[in-house]
């Protein structure tokens, strides 16, 4: 009796019908793999497989046929399957399921198009983020608003509470800070006055520099690094262990328990610490001013008196609030913005002492042209 062969293949006014035939077994797998030379593949045909006549299978024989019928779905043929019993139908879904998948080749980056794509994604995400900052300091301005109708709202002790760990916190690093500031300006100065013997002029050189740019900006970076990731950070962990949601759930504003406490606390404090910046600096300056250049500290001071006008100190205590303002604003929008991960903490945290750093730089230069187009 002559032999069946496994695949009987017809065709008929609907396409083509395969007829799955014998044991479909590893052993079996070269003379089941020879067999489907008489299947042809016709783009677009429809293939239908009849299992009925299957007499016993394993994955060897099912992945094969798998092989077979993704090379027709290849070629857009419709494929069905007829006849198969529950036992089939339960191991050819396995097989199905963990068939390897080809990995698409990687297409070849176009560098124009490539760096407009980014150029297009930054500036949407740009957009979104620049959105999401009106909005929050439209709450926050609406929340400070809200402050002047019921004062007893604010929370006095939080608010010292955050004046102690940004502002008394940070008195140390700001004494060696505007101390050596002030010597480096001076042994600047003093090694150019020197050839012209203007000794004197190290006074004004050294206090106008110090008490009306540098100790204000230096001070408010020292603030932005410290306190900047502090906030983002604080808000963001609460943001992530849900006690925000939880805050709100329960009435309590998130504005006047996280935000409004950090505000107040750097515009109170900020100036506080700038003006400990200008006395020490100018001491810094006075110390090098007496060994380097016989200026002594009574001479320093008597300059002092004479020559340097009351409205550089105050330009730079009147800079100290807006930029305590600036820093305490982006620590806690980048906080908001954490997302339920850790490791966007990390991420915004540094993002707003980069953005805290950048805008306070960037206010200081705007209010220096402003103040000079005034003549001050």
């Amino acid at each position: 009796m002559k032999k069946q062969p496994p695949l009987l293949v017809s065709q008929n006014s609907e396409g083509f019908s395969v007829i799955v035939r014998g044991k479909w077994v590893k052993e079996s797998v070269p003379l089941l793999q020879s067999a489907f030379t008489s299947l042809t593949c016709k783009p677009h045909a429809s293939y239908t497989f009849d299992f009925s006549s299957i007499e016993t299978f394993d994955t060897h024989g099912i992945m094969l046929l798998l092989h077979h019928i993704k090379k027709l779905e290849k070629e857009y043929c419709i494929v069905q399957t007829t006849g198969a019993s529950d036992a089939f139908k339960t191991l050819f879904s396995i097989c199905q399921t963990h068939y390897p998948h080809e990995v698409p080749r990687p297409k070849k980056e176009r560098m124009v198009l490539s760096f407009l794509e980014n150029v297009g994604r930054t500036m949407m995400e740009g957009y979104k983020t620049l959105a999401s900052f009106f909005s929050f300091t439209g709450e926050l301005s609406h929340a400070i608003g809200a402050l002047f109708f019921k004062p007893a709202n604010i929370r006095l002790k939080a608010t010292l509470y955050h004046i102690e760990q940004s502002g008394a916190g940070a008195i140390p690093i700001i004494l060696l800070t505007s101390f050596l500031i002030g010597v480096v300006i001076a042994y600047q100065g003093a090694s150019q006055l020197e050839k012209f013997g203007a000794n004197i002029f190290i006074v004004e050189m050294i206090t106008i520099s110090a008490v009306r740019e540098l100790a204000p900006l230096l001070t408010a970076i020292v603030v932005a690094g410290r306190s900047a990731s502090s906030y983002t950070a604080q808000i963001g962990v609460m943001k992530l262990t849900d006690e925000i949601d939880a805050m709100s759930s329960m009435g309590f504003s998130p504005w006047n328990f996280l935000v409004l406490p950090r505000l107040f606390a750097l515009i109170i404090s900020l100036p506080l610490l700038v003006f400990f910046a200008d006395v020490v600096s100018t001491f810094g300056g006075m110390v090098i001013a007496s060994t380097r250049l016989d200026v002594s500290f009574v001479e320093f001071i008597d300059r002092i008196k004479e020559t340097v006008a009351l409205k550089h100190l105050v330009i730079g205590l009147v800079k100290a609030p807006i930029f305590g303002c600036i820093i305490a604003t982006i620590g806690c929008f980048r906080g908001f913005q954490i997302t339920s991960n850790t490791e966007s903490v990390g991420k915004y945290t540094t993002i707003s002492v980069v953005n805290a750093i950048f805008w306070v730089i960037a206010m200081d230069a705007l209010i220096s042209v402003f103040l000079t187009e005034l003549k001050l």
